[in-house]
């Protein structure tokens, strides 16, 4: 596929449901696990224009920064801390909608306002998350959780 996205507008489902077709092609034939994050990363960056979006990957005892788009991110996060080391934890994803009222929510970035973490699962283990965080209030809902965990299956985390 070629590198470059056809930008979608519409309804939230309508872009997301013409990106991941392209996130697809991006993917196919491509085993490289970091090249495949940064691609995702970078797609749904592109499309959506949100303030951080990147991985995390579980690395012994902690979540270790992986491919991501933004401003410059915090590199490593104990399970449990934060939204990331909470959805790590729980092994499910977590919609924050006013970060600022997250207990121990771990400020990265002061224009973070709401965050959605998705964890990447492997046979029963969280191999990884997906972070994404907005500049705006209250601005992922059920819609972005339904499209983010397709996204994530698509990438081969067992390469």
């Amino acid at each position: 596929m070629a590198e470059d996205l056809s930008i979608s507008k519409g309804s939230k489902q309508e872009q997301y449901e013409t990106l991941i077709p392209q996130i697809e092609g991006l993917l196919t034939g491509e085993d490289d696990l970091v090249a495949n994050m940064a691609n995702v990363a970078a797609a749904l960056k592109e499309q959506f224009d949100w303030l951080w979006v990147g991985f995390y990957v579980v690395k012994h005892d902690e979540l270790v920064l992986g491919p991501f788009q933004g401003p410059v991110a915090c590199t490593r996060i104990r399970k449990g801390r934060g939204v990331c080391g909470l959805s790590w934890s729980e092994a499910k994803t977590l919609i924050v909608p006013d970060v600022e009222k997250f207990p121990g929510h771990i400020a990265c970035s002061s224009s973070s306002r709401s965050e959605v973490v998705v964890p990447v699962i492997i046979n029963n283990e969280v191999v990884a998350v997906l972070d994404v965080d907005s500049q705006h209030l209250n601005y992922f809902d059920e819609t972005d959780q339904q499209f983010l965990e397709r996204i994530v299956s698509l990438v081969n985390f067992n390469s």
